[in-house]
């Protein structure tokens, strides 16, 4: 296939885009998207405005859906529950939690109907799949930052106030584990997508499934709670080492060493890469199965 495209090339005319009847298992097509980042980030501005589009409050509900959730499990799991916080200040360790969650939940979800909710586009203008998911993650990032300004402000105001703020040098992985979500998110969102496309009952199970993740991921209490085979179970989700990785960045507490962070680069990597290579085969066919 290769020397087909170089023997087109050869004759003396520079094409913008060739169209080949097949690729490479592992063609990414990430190059493509690099020519249309012009797009992507048009779409990522679309996600974000439409969030707030014709509200009242505009983007202060990126602030008070956090706040009010925080106070939430506040009230049912720890004063009613008694959940421990690993000595964090109960309404950081909250917003901590849920704006992890969020995120990855957000990149999940969108993702993972991607096809379905676009299916009109798709059918009628050319561009690389790959854009919409990935517009979708960064759409979501800059949600997240907001409410980490937000979480921000409230641990230095800890720091001041209390003595319970130690923050680490994990505090340099932060991006890290920030990437990792965004990987497991979106990989995870294209494998479901894929499959919806012919089956349509999954997509009725992914949100039922993802509000039964959260209970096995340590968002509400942390990993130094569970003891015995409950904690072995729950150390192998995969974003369970992302967000004790956080906690231990922000506060100095936290379930974390390097062996966990090598468990969740690889498993990341695996399923963002997994991800990746079902959609790319899987968007050539679904406009006829959708």
């Amino acid at each position: 296939m290769n020397d087909n495209i170089n023997n087109i090339t050869k004759k003396g005319t520079d094409w913008d885009l060739i169209i080949v009847a097949k690729n490479d298992l592992f063609d990414l097509k990430l190059q493509q998207v690099w020519k249309y980042r012009d797009l992507l980030l048009l779409f990522v501005r679309r996600d974000f405005v439409a969030f707030y589009k014709q509200t009242r409050l505009g983007p202060l509900w990126y602030f008070i859906q956090p706040i009010f959730s925080a106070l939430t499990y506040l009230f049912i799991f720890g004063q009613l529950a008694g959940l421990s916080t690993d000595g964090i200040p109960p309404i950081l360790f909250y917003l901590t939690g849920i704006a992890t969650w969020t995120y990855f939940s957000d990149c999940f979800l969108k993702t993972s109907n991607v096809f379905r909710d676009n299916a009109g586009l798709f059918g009628k203008v050319f561009f690389p799949r790959l854009i919409m998911p990935l517009s979708f993650v960064l759409s979501n990032l800059i949600r997240f930052g907001i409410q980490m300004l937000l979480l921000l402000i409230m641990i230095i105001y800890y720091s001041i106030t209390t003595d319970s703020i130690h923050i680490s040098w994990y505090i340099i992985l932060f991006p890290v584990f920030v990437l990792l979500i965004a990987l497991q998110g979106i990989g995870l969102g294209m494998l479901i997508s894929a499959m919806t496309t012919k089956y349509r009952d999954l997509a009725l199970m992914t949100t039922y499934g993802l509000s039964l993740l959260i209970y096995a991921t340590p968002v509400v209490y942390p990993l130094s709670t569970l003891s015995g085979k409950l904690k072995l179970i729950i150390s192998l989700n995969p974003l369970s080492p992302i967000f004790e990785g956080i906690r231990k960045s922000l506060y100095g507490q936290g379930t974390f060493d390097i062996y966990s962070l090598l468990y969740v680069i690889t498993i990341s990597s695996i399923i963002f890469i997994t991800g990746i290579v079902v959609y790319n085969r899987e968007e050539k066919n679904f406009i006829d199965t959708i």
